[in-house]
Formats: structure tokens, sequence, C-alpha cells
């Protein structure tokens, strides 16, 4: 039986992080409340002190129960899914979008958990490939319906949930902490020369029939200091996206601002995955605004790109989803966000008997809008020209609920606070007629706003 305990409204999402982060393992799943779509900006979750974490690490797969590690063999995703199940209640239990269950991420790198893969690009900030919670309890803020509830599952602590409601009752401020600072400027491991010999490359592949698209990617790092939660707090006041999240932990904080569905799966089944490709700068005024999206909406080029990645997208559904059920319900749709537009499509589809959530993922992972098609040699060619494994970029972050359903985001517009530095990273779809001078500006345009929001701290 599920209960739930109604918390005042509104409730700051950030605040409430700030009153859980000492229960360990903190988690916000931050919509960032846009009033345009309540699709996409609905609720606020806000998690701590998972009962296990099952965490995955170049083939090594422990659980942490009760404060001590435990080795396991076998797939990792089996794991998650006996985690879910021994919590598991019926479809329908919940009004809520996460009734308690599992949230973590999944880097990009796990992939190679489920397919062959060329080891070329350096391993070097070793974060974890899969970290993920089982959360007994969470506070979720429904922006639509104007509510706030701390919902638990039956095998929550008792005496814990009613020390959380008199924790959450108390109004105060957030907690001082130290201010996160840049020490130096932001470099990157693919500079302009270095980026423009794997742009080329990459126009050879595809001449030559190896693939139709890559998605090519470069990373600014710097040193750091300070509580990265500050940093997160500074950069989601620039950018209202509607899949934010912030994770921390021992492998360090992951502070995501992402626009991008990867996959969300209702508690019945009904699939929705929306991929962005796609983009272009905002302009600095109304007119010049709306000139380039109408720009975006017309270009042969991204038109074309978004389009194979949908038909890429259609066949990982098919896998999985009922035969005939999987549709494209919006194609080439604009959405705009604080500096960039994108071309967005949906794909949706319905579960087939016998499958989960979590068996999409398997299936769908990594996603294809960050991979190019078709999509394991893409990621081959990746291995090959980029410098370094891209960790967190391009993985995801999401939940499993109690009742089986699933949202997950597509980690774009993610930085990495681990050892004292901070990562950030940016790319495009290279395809046949796309020009190395543009693309390479491209991924400046989607993080600038980032990186000059950290600078300013």
């Amino acid at each position: 039986m599920i209960t739930t305990y109604p918390l005042p409204y509104p409730l700051d999402a950030h605040l409430v992080l700030d009153r859980l982060r000492p229960f360990g393992d903190a988690v916000l799943l931050d919509s960032a409340q846009p009033q345009s779509d309540p699709r996409f900006g609905r609720y606020d979750i806000i998690a701590a002190a998972p009962d296990r974490i099952l965490r995955h690490d170049r083939g090594d797969t422990r659980i942490r129960r009760n404060g001590l590690w435990q080795q396991l063999g076998g797939d990792p995703i089996e794991h998650l899914k006996t985690l879910q199940e021994e919590i598991a209640v019926a479809p329908g239990s919940s009004e809520l979008s996460f009734c308690g269950g599992l949230i973590g991420h999944f880097s990009y790198d796990l992939g190679r958990a489920f397919e062959r893969l060329p080891n070329s690009a350096e391993d070097d900030l070793a974060l974890p490939e899969l970290r993920v919670g089982r959360y007994l309890w969470a506070v979720v803020i429904d922006h639509h319906r104007h509510s706030s509830q701390l919902v638990a599952l039956p095998q929550a602590d008792p005496h814990q949930l009613q020390m959380l409601q008199q924790l959450l009752s108390e109004t105060s401020s957030i907690t001082p902490t130290t201010a996160f600072r840049l020490h130096g400027d932001f470099s990157s491991n693919l500079p302009r020369d270095d980026y423009m010999r794997a742009f080329a490359q990459v126009q050879e592949y595809i001449l030559a029939g190896d693939c139709y698209q890559i998605n090519l990617t470069q990373r600014f790092s710097a040193r750091c200091s300070g509580d990265p939660f500050h940093a997160y707090r500074a950069l989601r006041s620039r950018a209202t996206t509607p899949f934010s999240a912030y994770l921390e932990s021992d492998d360090g904080a992951i502070l995501s601002l992402s626009p991008e569905r990867f996959l969300r799966v209702s508690s019945h089944g009904d699939v929705e995955t929306r991929p962005i490709k796609g983009t272009r700068p905002r302009g600095a005024t109304p007119d010049e605004d709306r000139a380039l999206a109408d720009q975006l909406a017309a270009s042969p080029k991204d038109r074309a790109e978004n389009l194979m990645i949908v038909d890429l997208l259609r066949n990982d559904l098919g896998k999985v989803c009922r035969a005939g059920s999987v549709r494209v319900p919006e194609l080439f749709a604009i959405e705009s966000y604080p500096n960039v537009h994108h071309l967005v499509s949906a794909v949706t589809g319905q579960l087939a008997e016998g499958f989960g959530s979590l068996d999409l993922l398997r299936h769908c992972f990594p996603g294809g809008s960050i991979t190019g098609a078709p999509k394991i040699r893409a990621m081959e060619i990746i291995d090959e020209l980029e410098p370094h494994r891209r960790s967190i970029y391009c993985g995801s972050i999401g939940y499993v609920s109690a009742d089986g359903a699933m949202d997950t985001s597509i980690c774009i517009r993610t930085l990495l606070v681990r050892d004292g530095q901070v990562h950030c990273w940016a790319g495009g779809g290279v395809v046949a007629d796309s020009v190395g001078t543009d693309e390479y500006q491209e991924s400046f345009d989607k993080v600038n706003n980032l990186l000059a929001g950290l600078r300013e701290l």
C-alpha cells in the first residue's frame, strides 16, 4: 500500500534537496516548472537515503546493502529488474509520476555492457557506467495540480518518514555552503584543428558508406572548487529546461540541464521518445529570433538529419514494442530554450507482452540522437575519433517507478564535477552536407550559456 503525506505548495525543490542532502545520495529530477506544456514540466522529484545502490563499473557490478558493498556477476539490467520487482506495485496504484523506485544515472559507456565496442578512447574520468539507487520514499511536487506530497512504499522506515514530515514542514532557507569557483579557463579535448581533422574523417566514412550520420563531440574541462549544488542553482536560474537533474554521491556530482527526453513509459506500457536533431542559436531581437526558428524548421539538412534518427528510433522501439504500435505523431516540431531553438520529433509505441521499462532501456541504449546512424558503427567511429570516453555525456538520468513507469533524459547540457574538475560536453550530428566550421560553432552555441554561467560565479 502506497502512503502519501501532504506537504505545503508551493514547495521549493532546491530547498527540499538541501534539507535531504545529509541523508546521502540525494537526487533531484527538476522540471524547471515551464508553464507552456505540462507534459514536460509538471513534476519535481526529490529523494535521498536509498536502501540499495547498484553500481556497474567496467564489467564489475556491485550492490550496497546496509552500508556494505557486495560483488555481483551477470547483467546489471537484470539486477535492476530484481530490485524493482522486490518493491513492485500494481499499475495505477498511484496518480503520481513516481511512487518510489529506482533513480540514477546511466553513462554513455554503459553501451559496452550490451555491445562489443573498441577501446581506443581514453577512460580518464572513470565515472561508474551505472549508479542507481532504490528509493523507498520521495518528495513529489506536482506543478499542474499545485500539490506537494511525501510518497512512501510499504518497505519505508516509519520512523524515518515521521522525521521527514517534521523536517519538511519547517520553514528555513538554503544552508550556506562554499561558493563554487573556477580556477582557470576551460580547455577543449578537441581543439579546432583536431576537430576539423576528425570532421574530415567522418566525411570520408560517410562517403565510403560506413555511416549516414555521426555525432561528433568535444569536452570542455576546468579546475574548480566549492559546492556543486551552488553551481547547479546558478545555472538553473539561467536555463529552464524540462529534464534538469542534480545527483550527488561519492562518485561526484552530476548537473544536468537537458531539454531532451530519452524514453518515457507509462505504468500501462505506453512508450514515447523525443529525439532532438537540428539546432539554431536564439536571436538578439524578436524578428531575428523568429527568422532563425523558421530557418531551422525549413532546413532540408536538419530535417533529413532528424528523420534519420526518427527511423533509427522506430527500429529500436520495434524491438520491444507490440507489432504495428510504433508511430510518429510529431515530426520536425520547433522547441525553444534560453540559448537555442531545437528541431524535435516524437516516436511512440506500446510495450509488447513480456517486456518492461528496463528491457526498453537496454534495447534502446544509448539514445540514437546522440550516436548517429547506423548506431553500432557510429559508436565505433566515435570511439576512434573522440580522444576520451564520454562518461555521463549522452548517457541518461531518470527513474523507474515501483508501478513500472519510467522517464529518462538524454544527458546533453550536462556537467560532471569530480576530483576537483568540472567537465562539460557539446557536439552535433555530422552528415554528408555538413560544413565543418558550422558544426564546430554549433557546439559552442549549445553550451556557451552554461560555461558563461560558471565563469560569472
